[in-house]
Parts: C-alpha cells; sequence; structure tokens
C-alpha cells in the first residue's frame, strides 16, 4: 500500500493562517481528520480487546452508514477515551438533527445530547433537551445562520464544511457565555445556550477556528512543545504559546464578524479584538516558540489583521477598547506576577537608603486554574456600549474617563486593579505587582512618593 502525505501549497497554507481557507484546504483537513479516526478505531481494535469492534463488520456490510460514523466527530473521541481509559462501548448519538438553509447555503448539525462522551468536550454537559429547548436551538440556528450566509458568506461556507455537532452545556455563573472545542473531535463544538442568535454566532465562529487550528497542527505541528506560559489576552491565567495561539486564531475570526456589524458594541469588539490579536501575534512571532510552520502561519495571520489597525472607530469606543485591554493586562500581572522576598527586601533598603530602586523581574506565580475573564469594569462598559450610565463610583469614573475622579477611590481601598488605570506614575500602569510588593513590605510609605519613585 503506498501512503500518500497529506500536503498543502504556500498559498493554501497562507490563507489558512489568515484564516480564510478555500474548500479543498478544509477538505484536505477532513481527510486528515478522517484517517486520523481510521487509525484510533484499528488501535481500539487492537488495544482494548473488550471494546465491541463492530463498525470492522459494518465498513464492509453498510460502508455509507459505518463511514457517516467513522467521520463523526464524537466517533474520535470515543476512541480516543478508550485507548486512555480501557474497554468502552460508544454511546447513543443525539436524535436532534438540525439543518437550516439560507441564501442557497445549507448546514446540517447534531444537537448531542445524549452520547455521555460528550462530558470529554472538557464542560459540563446540558441535560438531555426537552422539545421546546431543541425547537429554542433549531430556531437560533436559524437566525444565526441567515445572518452568516447574507452577511458574512466566506465565513459561513467554512462553517458549513466543518461544523457538525453542537454540544450544549451548562452556563457558567459568571461569564456571558461559555464554548470549548477538542483536539480529538474534529468540527463539534461545545457550548452554552446562547442568549441571541449574533451571540451564536460570534461563538461558533471563534470555536470552529480552534478546530481548524487543531487539525493544522495535527498535520504541521505550529509550536515546539513544552514553552513557558505567559500573557494571553483572553484568558486571566498563563498560557503556553499554542494557547495563545488558539485564542489569537479563534478571536481573528470574530474580529473580521464583527468588523462590518452594525452598533456600539460590536464596534468595540472589533477595536478590542483587532489590537489584541495583533499584539498576540507580535509575542508569538518575537517569542522563539514557533516552528518554521508556525512562523509563516502567524506571519499569514498578522498580516491579515495589521491593516485593520488603522481602519477608523469612534474614538469614544477605541477610548472604551484600550481601557478593556489594559484592565486585562494589569488584572493578569496582578493575578500571575509577583516579587520574591530577595527582591522585595532590596526595595526596602533602597527605600529606606533614600537611594535608586534596583531592577525588578517578577516572577510568574500562576493564581491557579482555569480563569475567564472577569473584570468590575467591563459591565459597566457594556452597559455604556447599550446606552446606560455606568453610574456612581471609582469604576464608572473611570469608564466615564474621569480618572481624577476615580484615583481618591482606588487610593484609598487599595484597589491595585484600578490604579493601574487611572494613577498618573508609569510603574503603577506598567507594573503595579512591583508596587504592590513594595507598598506591602512598606505600609508606612506614601503610594504616590513610593509609585513615584518606582517609576
Amino acid at each position: 500500500m503506498t501512503v500518500q502525505p497529506f500536503r498543502l501549497g504556500d498559498t493554501a497554507f497562507a490563507r489558512l493562517g489568515a484564516g480564510r481557507p478555500d474548500g479543498d484546504t478544509l477538505g484536505a483537513l477532513r481527510r486528515a481528520e478522517h484517517s486520523r479516526s481510521l487509525l484510533l478505531l484499528r488501535e481500539v481494535r487492537r488495544q482494548v480487546s473488550d471494546t465491541p469492534a463492530w463498525y470492522a463488520a459494518q465498513l464492509a456490510t453498510a460502508p455509507e452508514e459505518a463511514a457517516r460514523w467513522v467521520t463523526d466527530p464524537m466517533t474520535a473521541l470515543w476512541a480516543a477515551h478508550c485507548l486512555r481509559s480501557g474497554p468502552c462501548d460508544p454511546g447513543p448519538r443525539g436524535p436532534h438533527v438540525l439543518t437550516v438553509t439560507r441564501n442557497g447555503l445549507p448546514l446540517t448539525v447534531r444537537l448531542e445530547d445524549t452520547d455521555p462522551i460528550r462530558s470529554r468536550l472538557g464542560l459540563t454537559p446540558a441535560p438531555p433537551l426537552a422539545a421546546d429547548q431543541a425547537r429554542r436551538w433549531h430556531e437560533l440556528l436559524d437566525r444565526a445562520w441567515e445572518l452568516l450566509a447574507g452577511r458574512h458568506r466566506p465565513a459561513a461556507e467554512v462553517l458549513a464544511a466543518v461544523l457538525r455537532v453542537i454540544v450544549p452545556v451548562l452556563p457558567d455563573p459568571v461569564a456571558e457565555g461559555i464554548s470549548a472545542t477538542s483536539a480529538e473531535a474534529f468540527g463539534a463544538v461545545a457550548l452554552s445556550a446562547p442568549a441571541t442568535p449574533d451571540a451564536l454566532a460570534a461563538g461558533l465562529l471563534h470555536e470552529t477556528q480552534h478546530s481548524i487550528l487543531n487539525a493544522t497542527h495535527l498535520l504541521f505541528p505550529l509550536v515546539e512543545p513544552d514553552g513557558p506560559p505567559g500573557y494571553s489576552p483572553w484568558r486571566d491565567d498563563p498560557r503556553p504559546a499554542f494557547g495563545v495561539l488558539h485564542g489569537a486564531y479563534a478571536y481573528l475570526a470574530v474580529t473580521r464578524f464583527r468588523r462590518s456589524a452594525p452598533g456600539a458594541a460590536a464596534a468595540f469588539e472589533f477595536a478590542r479584538w483587532r489590537g489584541a490579536v495583533a499584539e498576540a501575534a507580535e509575542a508569538l512571532l518575537t517569542g522563539g516558540e514557533l516552528t518554521p510552520a508556525g512562523t509563516r502561519f502567524v506571519t499569514a495571520l498578522r498580516d491579515e489583521v495589521t491593516p485593520w489597525l488603522d481602519e477608523p472607530v469612534d474614538p469614544a469606543i477605541q477610548r472604551l477598547a484600550d481601557l478593556a485591554n489594559a484592565d486585562h493586562r494589569a488584572r493578569w500581572r496582578l493575578r500571575n506576577l509577583a516579587v520574591d522576598d530577595a527582591d522585595t527586601a532590596r526595595l526596602v533598603a533602597a527605600w529606606d537608603a533614600g537611594s535608586e530602586p534596583p531592577e525588578i523581574t517578577p516572577v510568574l506565580v500562576p493564581g491557579g486554574g482555569r480563569a475567564l475573564e472577569n473584570s468590575p469594569r467591563l459591565p459597566l462598559i457594556r452597559a455604556v456600549l447599550h446606552g446606560s450610565k455606568p453610574g456612581d463610583g471609582a469604576d464608572a469614573a473611570t469608564v466615564r474617563g474621569d480618572d481624577r475622579a476615580a484615583l481618591p477611590a482606588y487610593e484609598k481601598g487599595r484597589d491595585w486593579g484600578g490604579l493601574a488605570l487611572v494613577s498618573p506614575h508609569p510603574a503603577l500602569r506598567r507594573r503595579p505587582e512591583v508596587v504592590r510588593a513594595a507598598a506591602t513590605a512598606l505600609p508606612q510609605a506614601p503610594l504616590n512618593a513610593l509609585a513615584a519613585w518606582l517609576s
């Protein structure tokens, strides 16, 4: 038997990195994932002797039905689980198959609410759907598809080629909506019930990008293994380079989706994420953790987003986008970076001696666990974007752009995240964790003087 390698030409690979793959490229990724599923099933049959191998006979007796089962995203997820955990029977497939067609473009997906393997996507599955819940999903999908097929045709064509399964999951009590994918389930998306068709469209675009990136990385490794974690504009916990790339690639699609959408909220999302994607791409390209293929891929990503940085956005909305990004970075630093005891002692000694502050390199001390973005100021920003007033208090003043009004309250409460946004001192804005360490070790020192000294 001749083994045929999977290949992509330079142009196809660049379009893939830019988030604009054509049908031939997506077909190559699907074929690669099909091959992977067959290999996994072969290993299940060989290694896990107590697992039924009925699918092997079915390949000969009912090849079309077997092919559908083999290419289903949950099959590869099940097979990978069997290889890790031992004998396991395949679960029943959900009965809700949804088909929507808009502008001549069909999309067919299965709402998977019964197969136990769906929990392996990393989020808590919702219970089996009642009839009215399934109808609600169908209505939302139809309206989301109307938006995508009508206004975002290239993105809709990508979804139609990749998306096969939606797994409803329980909502998060803090986050507005949660979603996930698995590298072992190409074309499956887990997400909580969206509030609007727009939210569903954005969520599907976001998560499908993760599937595409995982399939690409399977064929062409993009990132060297075992690199140190670092800053990610989308998470409050440190992420390895591949995690940062996942975020950049997913938010590239979201940014493109928001780019042409009407309204202040969409303009905010576009302004915020174009900056975050560009920043992440540049960090990846200079971080030394990309493979040669990864460098080509991220270069295409960066080249796609860079022109968007010059597109005009209402200055008031751009200010809020910049505020949200600065807020995230400051809170990330305060959560995950610390000054060790030896450096803290050097800071205290230099302050007491009246000398210049020493050079300090904070160390990574992750806050622990997976952490989605959780800023007290972000809900106020969203309220303003929808026409409400932010209210009273320091956070509201910050959102209004009144730094002088917010500063005293942040100083009194030692709200380091707030101070990082409104302080006139560069040290607090750039390295709030260092000022926090010095202020904690020198409780009698005036905060303004300490921050000025460290600046």
